[in-house]
């Protein structure tokens, strides 16, 4: 029930945003325009977002036949965990990260990049790939996946506002200076959104995947090898669509610019010490 709460809050939150960037741009009358928008595009996330963000990163569906040794570890584990077998996906980056996506565990996909596949024992991989599941189990796949597309769509409206303007109630075009506030401070007001819920995620993840794979260390042991290497590989598909970062496991942006002020994940250190606490 609280992760429903979670996304319908979420929800709310962000489609008053779309009101807040059309009432800038149109008055009263852009305001309803963007907070229709903003509804429909609430219904559009549910359904299709996960296909969205699969997309985004030119995500190739394997199964049993074109991927054994993935996709036979996911079903292992999807059984372990009670859950219905998802979709597996592996992306084309030599970055190591992995995450889950889908409005349910009915309709549930995770995706692997083919350097997490390369770069991690199978004990480790285990690891990771249980903590995706943990995310389903937890069916907070959903609430990610709508902050991921809602947060890209609120860049895209706040940029219009800057560039092309507004008119205000009475006609006269609104203010320029307002304009660049919008465009800055409502893309960063999504982001904060994303954050007040992707950390304690990520914990609860960390959590349920260990107790998924009954390995605790091999999580750990994955998380410490994703951080060491993931900063010095770039991942062009995430950089291009940095709204989806809190979806991996690890943060796959670079740190550059105004994505290195905020934190999407907790401290790797800090995860990888409840692990710990976990096997004692």
């Amino acid at each position: 029930m609280f992760n429903w709460f979670k996304t319908a809050l979420l929800m709310a939150a962000i489609t008053a945003l779309f009101g807040v960037i059309g009432a800038m741009i149109g008055g009263q009358g852009g305001m309803l325009l963007a907070l229709l928008l903003g509804g429909g595009m609430n219904l559009f996330s549910y359904w299709f977002s996960d296909k969205m963000v699969l997309s985004m990163y030119n995500a190739q569906e394997v199964d049993a036949a074109s991927s054994p040794y993935l996709y036979n570890m996911v079903q292992e584990l999807a059984t372990k965990a009670g859950l219905p077998m998802p979709r597996v996906y592996i992306i084309d980056e030599a970055q190591p990260n992995a995450f889950a996506t889908g409005r349910n565990p009915e309709h549930a996909a995770v995706a692997a990049t083919s350097g997490i596949l390369q770069m991690l024992s199978a004990r480790e991989l285990r690891g990771v790939m249980a903590h995706e599941l943990a995310h389903v189990k937890h069916r907070d796949i959903l609430t990610s996946t709508i902050a991921a597309t809602m947060a890209g769509a609120i860049s895209a409206l706040a940029n219009f506002a800057m560039f092309f303007g507004g008119r205000s109630e009475n006609g006269r075009p609104a203010n320029p200076l307002a304009g660049i506030l919008v465009a800055i401070l409502a893309p960063l007001a999504a982001t904060l959104i994303q954050m007040a819920i992707s950390r304690a995620r990520e914990f609860e993840a960390d959590r349920g995947g260990a107790e998924i794979s009954g390995d605790p260390r091999a999580l750990a042991d994955a998380l410490a090898k994703i951080d060491a290497y993931a900063r010095g590989i770039p991942m062009a598909s995430a950089e291009a669509h940095p709204e989806t970062a809190q979806m991996m496991i690890m943060n796959p942006l670079s740190g550059g610019g105004l994505a290195g002020l905020f934190r999407t994940h907790p401290a790797t250190e800090e995860r990888i010490a409840r692990l710990h606490a976990m096997v004692r």
